[in-house]
């Protein structure tokens, strides 16, 4: 191994590392502390994700959460690009997911990743950005269910990956890895979606009082 290939890999694991401390800024778990003097964590399904805080707190905290967890998604490809090329961008995409999902700073109790994946997609790839972000809209419209949107966009994305960029390995690579993570972290959907017991969407569901009582 020659001292390029030293300095590349030592480039990649500077992506890594800064992309999972971004990762672990869970802006669900900042905003229910700051603004409701709770943890998300405490309720609903227990995920620090936008999805559990819009279910939990309501429409404006879910799409406050959603937005910072989108930026995180960006901000790991601009750094990584920033640092070593392309392909320091996906490597720091990859890890902001893998902060976003395990976090260490909350004991790996943090969101399913979902947002972050799709802001990782809009930086890399716009235009299979805005297919899996449509897709996604027409099946919430559709089935009322975001669990089935975010699996199908993620597979979307790996599909779009494997037709149009077959010869680029680690765009392939990382779309595999964001489909992989999403379907893990969606398990515990994916046995109610079996048993016909899956949560449906609905924007009257919460009316933003946080479960305790307290504004």
């Amino acid at each position: 191994m020659t001292i390029a290939d030293l300095n590349s890999w030592f480039l990649y694991l500077a992506c890594a590392v800064l992309g999972y401390l971004l990762g672990n800024v869970q802006f669900a778990v900042i905003i229910s502390r700051l603004k409701y003097k709770d943890d998300v964590r405490n309720h609903g399904s227990g995920n620090a994700g936008s999805t559990n805080m819009l279910r939990v707190f309501g429409l404006s905290s879910g799409l406050i959460t959603f937005m910072g967890d989108l930026l995180k998604g960006i901000l790991g490809v601009l750094i990584g690009r920033w640092i070593a090329g392309e392909v320091g961008g996906y490597v720091c995409a990859l890890f902001v997911v893998l902060g976003h999902d395990f976090p260490v700073f909350l004991r790996f109790k943090g969101g399913k990743g979902v947002a972050a994946s799709l802001g990782v997609v809009w930086m890399i790839r716009p235009l299979y950005g805005l297919a899996v972000t449509l897709a996604a809209v027409v099946l919430i419209l559709l089935f009322h269910i975001i669990s089935v949107a975010s699996m199908a966009g993620s597979a979307l994305f790996l599909l779009l990956a494997l037709i149009f960029d077959w010869g680029n390995w680690p765009l392939v690579a990382l779309a595999f890895l964001i489909w992989a993570l999403i379907m893990v972290r969606h398990w515990e959907n994916i046995l109610r979606l079996a048993r016909g017991e899956e949560n449906k969407f609905s924007l009257r569901s919460k009316n933003g009082t946080p479960p305790n009582g307290k504004k």
